[in-house]
């Protein structure tokens, strides 16, 4: 029994990093993958460290943190390292997103493989805010009590929502133990979800930068693409390591080394720098429940791309329609970025709303409109041949 398990396991391994087939043409775009599965680990690693110390509890936790920093050997490098590649991991799965969307990776037959990256992205943004708050500087009590308080916008139920949540009338002891055990769980949530999304990609395999199916022009997984991620592996580390000692604080906000202070409101409530653009459309809409609706439809409107998606040809490498598109779409996201950390003024909240409105008309008008008008050149042509 034992040698079958053992079998097995070993044909699993075999199966999925050694004898896999990948397209011979793939780029460093791919390695994405595999920087976002060391991510989670690095991440599930570092946070089992820090829990060891952390104390959730609104008298102590800003405290131990600094316990944390000061006292525990090397403890100061096991902080920065959890801060920092949660910064890394957002930036990698930007990018994972942006690459996707370019080469057509949502298209048949990769649509549940790209619904499980959809789940697993808003799974990664529910982690990193809970895991926001739990330093419980000014940042983190004053985001913990704006975002959550936007639950009160549901009709009916959402003030009582907002207070099973908080565990009481406010951020407290209760709130911080509650976000502390899901900040703990989610990311064992995140690995099976990753496991899934593995299965789904195995199953269809990679898409290729050309967006051919098929056969030809495969190689293994190992030695070719494990050397190739190696690459990129040792390159990231090498920039966490500059960041974790020379930078650590460079992705963070200053007033999170204040310690949190019920009295006193900071001037300017920002999320982390991953969170803002959707903090920009969240802010864009005047209406409260719109823009808590706007603000989640913002990540669930991905799902929606394999069907609004009507070009007959997969990617942009051979759509010059597409590449405009999508390189408006990516700075309409940067623009949100800078929005979302800048005061609700004018003109901000104008550009604001503008950028936001072009974020959705992306994928309802834009996508759908750009691949029937490829598509009714491609007609055309071949009319003419």
């Amino acid at each position: 029994m034992r040698n079958l398990k053992s079998q097995i396991l070993l044909r699993l391994v075999n199966s999925y990093l050694v004898d896999s087939p990948e397209p011979a043409n793939i780029s460093y775009l791919w390695n994405l993958g595999s920087l976002l599965g060391l991510c989670l680990v690095l991440q599930i690693l570092t946070g089992i460290f820090l829990a060891m110390h952390y104390q959730p509890h609104v008298d102590f936790a800003f405290n131990s943190v600094e316990h944390i920093m000061r006292d525990v050997n090397n403890g100061w490098a096991i902080r920065y390292t959890h801060a920092n590649v949660a910064s890394f991991f957002f930036i990698f799965v930007y990018a994972h997103i942006a690459k996707g969307l370019y080469y057509g990776s949502y298209k048949s037959p990769r649509v549940l493989l790209w619904s499980i990256g959809v789940i697993i992205l808003i799974v990664m943004i529910g982690t990193a805010f809970l895991g926001y708050v739990l330093p419980y500087g000014q940042m983190s009590l004053w985001g913990a009590t704006v975002i959550t308080n936007l639950l009160s916008a549901i009709p009916v139920f959402g003030q009582d929502l907002v207070e099973l949540i908080w565990g009481g009338f406010s951020v407290s002891n209760a709130t911080l133990n509650r976000f502390f055990s899901l900040h703990y769980l989610l990311p064992f949530l995140l690995a099976a979800l990753v496991v899934a999304h593995l299965i789904a990609l195995h199953t269809h395999g990679s898409n290729n930068p050309n967006g051919i199916s098929g056969s030809g022009d495969r190689y293994a997984f190992h030695p070719y693409f494990v050397f190739k991620d190696l690459v990129t592996i040792f390159l990231f580390f090498l920039v966490l390591s500059i960041m974790v000692f020379y930078y650590p604080n460079f992705l963070g906000h200053s007033d999170n080394y204040i310690p949190a202070n019920p009295m006193q409101t900071p001037a300017s409530i920002v999320p982390e720098w991953y969170l803002l653009p959707f903090y920009a459309i969240l802010r864009s809409i005047p209406n409260k429940l719109l823009g808590v609706l706007a603000m989640f439809g913002a990540l669930l409107i991905f799902l929606i791309l394999p069907y609004s998606d009507l070009s007959r040809v997969r990617g942009s490498s051979f759509r010059p329609l597409m590449k405009f598109a999508f390189w408006f779409f990516v700075v309409d996201f940067f623009i949100l970025m800078w929005i979302g950390s800048q005061h609700p003024n004018s003109p901000y909240v104008e550009i604001g709303q503008i950028a936001t409105a072009f974020y959705f008309s992306w994928f309802l008008v834009i996508v759908p409109v750009v691949g029937l008008i490829e598509n009714t050149f491609m007609d055309l042509a071949t009319e003419t041949k």
